[in-house]
């Protein structure tokens, strides 16, 4: 084993858009693992957009990144020695870890993966936090009814894609917004949407949105915020529901973002908006992640995942994730297991 353990963290906080000089990488020696801990090798960590609130020093739903810590995330990593009983050598095992090749954790804090079910890697992606977040937010908050009309904003992100296809499942007319033409065609031709707007392109979204969907919105996946949501406002039906998952197109903003006021559109059409976090349904994670890999055997739920390679590539992974560069959900490849069977 080597005896440096590279690690990315945070050099200073970012103004607008974050920047490489935003990150830096050290190396550390290889912690270790004591009574009850695991000594576990990174295989893939994720990146996500809700990174990027953590990297402001302001009360959130989760405490920020500090200062010259290494930053954290989704990882899949393999047990290379375990002081804990329940844990082995070759475990394939998820948890919240740092952008690092090994990290160390108590036993409690990580969990083992199934891998008869799927590649591991979708414990990251559709099995995982994105799959889950879709799950909840569409079936508990949207309560999709077959004949209904759903809209998802960033439909071609790890989110999006799964809403669509799951309300679909259960009888929707499904139109996604995403931000390319390539991005809308699997949409339409590999998932099955009824529709797909490209926002970059289309002159007018109200129109656009008004002629793909002729009777109105009865939920909205509110994915991305801005102005693509307010086009989506004026359609809305009576008694419509808004499950609000992601803000992408304000996280980078310096300044407080001012845009059409929707409170009157929800009076009038007695509409609801909520909020939620997927840590919210934590207690219901194993039927979330039964369902959706059932789907995913049948056939019925598919994925795409975008996969760099590279600890070193980790920081532009994250910023990609800002100029619309992947398709499905984005990993970095840091190892192969050397363990497992």
């Amino acid at each position: 084993m080597t005896k440096a353990n590279q690690q990315i963290i945070l050099a200073s906080r970012p103004k607008g858009m974050p920047t490489d000089e935003n990150f830096r990488m050290i190396e550390q020696p290889v912690p270790q693992a004591n009574e009850g801990e695991v000594l576990i090798r990174t295989l893939y960590l994720s990146v996500d957009p809700y990174m990027r609130g953590r990297m402001n020093d302001r009360k959130s739903y989760i405490p920020p990144f500090q200062i010259n810590e290494v930053v954290t995330g989704g990882v899949v990593g393999e047990v290379i020695e375990s002081n804990d009983p329940d844990f082995k050598e070759g475990d394939i095992v998820l948890g919240t870890l740092g952008w690092q090749k090994y990290s160390v954790a108590k036993g409690k804090h990580v969990r083992k993966i199934n891998t008869d079910i799927a590649p591991i890697t979708t414990s990251l992606g559709v099995l995982g936090m994105p799959g889950l977040t879709a799950y909840f937010g569409l079936l508990d908050i949207g309560q999709p009814k077959a004949g209904e009309t759903v809209v998802v904003s960033g439909a071609a992100g790890a989110v999006g894609m799964v809403v669509g296809q799951i309300a679909k499942i259960k009888g929707c007319r499904v139109v996604g917004i995403a931000g390319s033409g390539e991005k809308n065609k699997y949409l339409v031709d590999d998932l099955g949407f009824d529709a797909a707007i490209n926002y970059k392109t289309t002159s007018n979204l109200k129109t656009a949105l008004a002629e793909a969907c002729p009777n109105g919105v009865d939920i909205y996946f509110d994915n991305v915020g801005g102005s693509i949501s307010d086009a989506v406002m004026s359609l809305l039906n009576n008694k419509a529901r808004i499950p609000l998952c992601g803000q992408i197109a304000l996280y980078n903003l310096e300044k407080v973002d001012t845009g059409p006021r929707i409170q009157s559109q929800l009076l009038v059409t007695s509409s609801l908006m909520k909020g939620y976090i997927v840590s919210d349904y934590s207690d219901r994670f194993g039927e979330g992640i039964s369902q959706l890999a059932e789907w995913v055997s049948e056939g019925r739920l598919k994925y795409k995942e975008n996969i760099v390679e590279g600890l070193e590539n980790t920081v532009n992974a994250f910023l990609g994730l800002f100029t619309g560069e992947n398709l499905g959900k984005q990993l970095v490849k840091v190892a192969d297991p050397s363990l497992s069977k």
